[in-house]
């Protein structure tokens, strides 16, 4: 299949009618100034959504409450726990995948903890909760590198776990054949890929840190998102969370450090240099006042980052994109950050998080290559944001201008999006309708 595009941004810059030719799934070839019928619009990689708790789609906006905090969210979020099982979640999924695609999306981390019933009790099929997300992601069209996560402690130094996480927990024995099931049940499948996720240092020791790693695939974990965290992490180890791992783990780029808004300027030289990607969520961020993450100096320093929806209390590129580089202009009082010399704020933005998330996720993409999946992006050159722009002033309206111009989605060269509507949007949706009704309290 050869797919000839208006104008396209690849790895040298913007072209265009660019032919770029698929075979299962992937990118063959690409060729500038090419003749045929082309598709209009402009095509860019497809984002990688590095992080993301699908569940809590079902719950964005029922935090909103006065003296709230980041423990005061988490409750709400441990209520709505309990009246989760298979069904719901693999619903609440299919919802927000179909959602993701239509904002740009083509691959997700999904960073995993509901393995258990609420009371606590395994499934009689242990992975049997992970399953109905991966399946919601197949039949959505979504690449999936689904992450089950090792929770094992309630607090620092091994504090046993509170019923309200009992759903949560594995011992090391568990995980290894929750982790083992999948990936026995997923091996042949291409848009499906396994890795881990030690929740975070608060909630695996040392030890239990320590063997997971040895289970190899991409590894993510939560740090230093919460000031509290940074604090009971000194109390319990006399380090601050980042140094701690840096120190006690070989972080390379098989890392996905989730948040690390709160490092010192040593921490945040030594995560740049590590070859890790910072897992970076700014709308999530922002609405649990968690703070903002020192990406001009991270940047400057080399590192590598990309973006996650985390909460989906946005499921939007732009904003997630926007409002990573506004932080910095707020914290700085300068404009156009993270732009660099040779290319504008948002193209910047743009090919970072993509070339970040795929590395995080374990895939092949995030650029328009040979060799690179054939997960592509085509924007409406006709939308009102768009209109009379070309080169890197496309991604700029889009990204620091109005509107979601995200008209058609490939996703390893086949198309889930075609002109705004994803191919399967209504069914979902009735879906979503019925079991939202069910979750109401």
């Amino acid at each position: 299949m050869t797919l000839v595009f208006e104008t396209a941004l690849l790895t040298d810059g913007w072209h265009d009618n660019v032919a770029i030719g698929v075979a299962d799934g992937v990118i063959t070839d690409v060729e500038p100034d090419a003749s045929g019928e082309t598709v209009r619009g402009a095509a860019v990689p497809g984002m990688p959504n590095l992080h993301s708790h699908a569940f809590q789609r079902a719950m964005a906006g029922l935090a909103e409450r006065a003296s709230g905090d980041f423990w005061s969210w988490r409750q709400v979020m441990y209520d709505l726990v309990t009246r989760l099982g298979p069904d719901e979640i693999g619903v609440v999924a299919a919802q927000l995948y179909v959602e993701m695609l239509k904002a740009g999306y083509t691959a997700v981390g999904e960073f995993h903890y509901l393995h258990h019933a609420p009371d606590g009790t395994p499934y009689a099929t242990l992975s049997e909760t992970s399953v109905r997300v991966i399946e919601a992601a197949r039949t959505t069209g979504i690449a999936i590198t689904h992450l089950p996560v090792l929770y094992a402690h309630g607090g620092f130094g091994a504090v046993p776990p509170t019923d309200q996480q009992r759903r949560f927990v594995n011992d090391f024995e568990r995980f290894v054949k929750l982790v083992s099931e999948l990936r026995d049940a997923y091996a042949a499948v291409p848009d499906v890929h396994i890795g881990i996720a030690p929740h975070s240092l608060r909630a695996v020791s040392p030890e239990l840190l320590r063997d997971a790693v040895d289970l190899g695939g991409p590894i993510h974990i939560h740090i230093a998102e919460q000031p509290q965290e940074v604090e009971d992490c000194i109390a319990w180890s006399g380090a601050r969370p980042v140094a701690w791992l840096l120190d006690h783990a070989d972080v390379d780029a098989r890392w996905c450090p989730v948040h690390a808004t709160h490092m010192d300027a040593g921490e945040t030289a030594a995560l740049a240099s590590s070859g890790a990607v910072a897992g970076l969520c700014p709308t999530t961020e922002a609405n649990l006042g968690d703070g903002i993450f020192p990406a001009a100096d991270y940047v400057g320093a080399g590192g590598r980052f990309g973006i996650g929806s985390d909460s989906h209390v946005a499921v939007d590129v732009a904003e997630e994109l926007r409002l990573l580089e506004y932080g910095q202009r707020l914290t700085l009082g300068r404009r156009a950050v993270l732009a660099a010399p040779d290319a504008s704020t948002g193209r910047c933005l743009y090919e970072q998080a993509a070339a970040g998330g795929a590395i995080a996720l374990g895939l092949t993409a995030g650029q328009l290559a040979p060799g690179h999946r054939a997960d592509i992006v085509v924007l409406d050159t006709e939308h009102p944001a768009l209109l009379g722009r070309s080169s890197d002033a496309l991604l700029d309206s889009w990204i620091f201008g109005s509107g979601r111009p995200v008209r058609d989605v490939f996703v390893g060269g086949t198309q889930v999006v075609k002109d705004g509507v994803h191919r399967d949007e209504e069914r979902v949706f009735a879906d979503y309708r019925r079991t939202i009704a069910t979750l109401t309290p």
